[in-house]
């Protein structure tokens, strides 16, 4: 390997615009930290890119030697997927920029960029691109995977407001899709990850929107069973500008959390809502009539404070383990194994994330984008949050046991984006009935698998075919 990197560095190094950091080099050490502090390697060379003609140089270099080659955006994998060790990692936090055209309602971004860099641009024209919810997200990864967050029932997943990539291929080459140009590639970069290439520019649809109505409220244990029953049965009619989600934790020790829930299991609901204030009302005070009064909150607030409230709460270098998946409906038992658990909790970050998709996310066909079936509406994403690596065992099983106890209950599938680095075997559940099709496009863009560190997709010389 250490052979390896130094041949790529010897072929960049002369023609490279940008920077190539290695071991011992000023800079390194903060360039090769990613966000998940559970991952914590050492490749042996960043090339930190300044523009796509430094991307495919690096790509060519990459494959020419078979060195494995990881792609960093935002560094935001929870798979820990955008570094290796002793590697190749192709870094593209030089490129942010963003052109926005108002009049178009439309963008152009690099694939270097944060959410936070879209928002900013986006905002001074009015204007949203749907995305996640903690702005220092590399937005690459997030759209590639399919992008959920608080605007997906009024607008849909972020990949469905895309119109097309500019991506480097394996070969170095640079490769456009869109609805009319290689129509399968741009099928597949819609929930298919990074398994085709380096997205080096989105261009995608915008939308007006500057501030929304929030609502938060927390539920104390005896009620978190009903609040549960009433949330399932209530956002199956809601209309599709509420979003509410719904959080099984411990409730903080903080002065904003009332003195008898501190430390307590609650249920914690956030609840977005972004039309007319006035035609919300009666839907939000149906929601928080389930909370503790003095628990409860109700605000105006920008899109940027929206888009920036949870940046805290996840921050760079805690460690995260997660495990996904759908419902199609969520049954008594389900409810009930999901309230059990709360009490035994590990981390006091660690919760339980229930989310209800439908609305315009729920209307494109399944076999419209590589993201697939969207007829489950209830995706559940279990996510330990935590600090020191000596609670690295008691957290992670406890992710993997609530997990395999509410299994029976899911529907085949999962959002790759909400995969740990262990699930290697769920990438074919994840595509499901699109796995050929996917294969397929892998093979012909990435047929030696030079972009594997990913929730890979083999291409057909190395696949066994799904079952």
């Amino acid at each position: 390997m250490v052979q390896a990197c130094e041949e790529v560095y010897s072929s960049l190094h002369r023609q490279f615009k940008g920077d190539l950091l290695r071991p011992g080099d000023a800079g390194y050490e903060d360039a090769r930290v990613i966000w998940n502090g559970m991952v914590a390697r050492k490749p042996g060379l960043i090339a930190r890119c300044a523009d796509v003609g430094d991307v495919q140089n690096a790509v060519r270099a990459g494959s020419g030697t078979g060195i494995l080659t990881a792609v960093r955006c935002g560094g935001h994998s929870l798979a820990g997927f955008s570094t290796c060790d002793g590697g190749l990692v192709i870094d593209l936090s030089r490129m942010r920029q963003v052109a926005v055209d108002p009049d178009a309602r439309r963008a152009r971004f690099a694939g270097g960029c944060l959410l936070g860099s879209i928002d900013t641009a986006t905002q001074k024209a009015g204007l949203v691109f749907p995305s996640g919810v903690v702005s220092h997200t590399g937005a690459s990864g997030l759209v590639l995977g399919g992008g959920t967050g608080w605007l997906t029932r009024r607008f849909g997943l972020s990949c469905d407001n895309v119109e097309g990539f500019t991506l480097v291929a394996a070969d170095g080459s640079v490769v456009h899709a869109n609805s009319k140009e290689n129509a399968d590639l741009f099928w597949a970069l819609r929930g298919g990850g990074g398994n085709f290439g380096v997205v080096t520019e989105f261009e995608v649809k915008l939308h007006p929107l500057s501030a929304v109505v929030l609502a938060e409220g927390l539920t104390p244990e005896p009620n978190i069973r009903p609040l549960l029953e009433c949330w399932r049965d209530f956002m199956a009619e809601a209309p599709i500008d509420l979003k509410w989600n719904v959080d099984l934790r411990l409730a903080a020790n903080t002065k904003n959390v009332p003195v008898a829930l501190r430390g307590r299991p609650v249920a914690s609901s956030s609840l977005v809502w972004t039309g007319d204030p006035e035609a919300g009302h009666p839907y939000l005070e149906r929601a928080l009539s389930m909370c503790k009064p003095d628990s409860v909150s109700r605000k105006t607030v920008s899109f940027l404070d929206l888009q920036t409230m949870a940046d805290s709460a996840f921050p760079h270098g805690r460690r995260y383990y997660t495990k996904s998946g759908y419902f199609p409906f969520l049954d008594d038992r389900t409810i009930n194994c999901m309230v059990e658990a709360v009490a035994t909790i590990p981390s006091s970050e660690t919760q339980i994330e229930l989310a209800y998709l439908g609305g315009a996310a729920g209307r494109v066909d399944a076999n419209e984008t590589a993201f697939g079936d969207r007829s489950a509406p209830f995706i559940m994403n279990l996510l330990a949050n935590w600090s020191e690596a000596s609670a690295d065992v008691g957290n992670i099983t406890w992710i993997r046991e609530l997990f395999n106890k509410l299994r029976p209950a899911m529907k085949p599938g999962v959002y790759v984006n909400f995969m740990s680095g262990d699930e290697q075997d769920r990438v074919p559940e994840a595509y499901h009935e699109r796995w050929d099709r996917m294969v397929a496009v892998k093979s012909h863009y990435d047929p030696n698998n030079c972009f594997r560190l990913n929730q890979n997709v083999l291409p057909r010389k190395f696949a066994v075919k799904s079952s």
